[in-house]
């Protein structure tokens, strides 16, 4: 199993515009092979930086599945229009991922 999680780091009264994004776009994940799951995820208010933390949060059957996705039409797709939305963040979203190394 592979996590990928991004961060996204949105400005004070830009959550719902964030959410309406995530909401309204036009997702290919259910056709691309090894895919498991999709969550978008709300943190915290932070007052000190005046940003809600979210994470997009996708499971993979293995990490060879999430490399060729990020090589795929569907992913060139589903970011065409990312530069659109960037009055909505502070900062770039920080990608982490993961390999289970122990599942129960």
């Amino acid at each position: 199993m592979y996590l990928a999680m991004n961060r996204f780091s949105i400005l004070e009264g830009q959550e719902e515009a964030f959410e309406t994004v995530w909401r309204e776009r036009e997702s290919r994940l259910s056709d691309v092979p090894g895919f498991k799951t999709f969550h978008l995820l709300k943190g915290a208010f932070d007052e000190k930086t005046g940003t809600t933390l979210y994470a997009t949060h996708t499971i993979w059957a293995d990490r060879e599945d999430f490399l060729n996705w990020t090589k795929s039409e569907h992913f060139r797709a589903a970011h065409r229009n990312a530069g659109d939305n960037k009055h909505l963040y502070a900062g770039h979203p920080q990608f982490e991922g993961f390999e289970a190394v122990l599942s129960e």
